[in-house]
């Protein structure tokens, strides 16, 4: 998926709000909308290059969106609203295993009381697939979330209600960069986050995980990563494959 407008680089000074951050834009010191609301700690340090995507909007208060950050030789795409877009084009190339054939029917769809972003529907009938962004990577896994998300819980809550109602569904977590190995869940950042993610797991919701190609240009879903999720409490861990079937 390209990065559509124009993209500029930068340099990070500092996080002002959850949703703001000042950067060097050339001489000048400008405020640009965060398009995340985790703490990437690891990602905006003073200094750091960062990519700036200029946006339009009467009702705007920032003329740029911070979407990138520079870790090492790579880029990370820090702009969480992409995921939905991501899988989509995605499930159009055919690689997302499990799911050849199926299409998004609708987007942002109401399930337990609150909206679920994709619902697919394909030849074994619909799906509803919530998706998430993940940016840290710890030794080669990705894990999420970086911060404590009770919204991303009863997300999860929602998708197992739809599986025990007889209806498909998954979670997919889409890691914004090329580094990572596998995925977990942040048992030390959201213990409870980490626990419902075990549990529909466990109870036959899909949990997928993918890695992005992150250019300058945009982003793209390259393969899967391999699920590997610690049921703590309950004696040990256990490993998910990409159909989500335990083993």
């Amino acid at each position: 998926m390209r990065l559509v407008g124009e993209v500029r680089d930068g340099r990070f000074i500092r996080r002002v709000t959850r949703f703001s951050g000042e950067v060097f834009l050339g001489q000048r010191r400008v405020l640009a909308h965060i398009p995340h609301s985790g703490r990437l700690g690891e990602l905006l340090v003073p200094g750091r290059r960062v990519l700036l995507r200029r946006e339009r909007g009467n009702t705007r208060k920032t003329a740029h969106d911070l979407v990138g950050v520079a870790h090492g030789r790579q880029w990370v795409c820090i702009d969480a609203r992409l995921p939905p877009r991501l899988v989509e084009e995605a499930l159009k190339g055919g690689r997302i295993a499990g799911f050849k054939g199926y299409r998004v029917e609708r987007r942002e769809v109401r399930l337990g009381g609150g909206r679920i972003d994709l619902l697919l529907a394909g030849p074994r009938g619909t799906c509803y697939v919530e998706t998430k962004a993940v940016t840290l990577v710890i030794g080669r896994t990705a894990i999420f979330p970086d911060a404590p998300t009770d919204r991303g819980r009863r997300h999860l809550l929602a998708l197992l209600g739809a599986h025990r109602r007889g209806r498909k569904a998954a979670v997919v977590f889409v890691v914004q960069r090329n580094d990572a190995r596998r995925f977990s869940a942040n048992w030390r950042t959201d213990p409870k986050f980490a626990k419902t993610l075990v549990q529909v797991a466990k109870a036959g919701v899909l949990v997928l995980a993918f890695a992005c190609r992150v250019t300058r240009e945009g982003a793209h879903i390259t393969h899967p990563l391999r699920v590997r999720l610690s049921a703590r409490g309950d004696g040990g861990a256990f490993a998910l494959d990409i159909a989500g079937a335990s083993r």
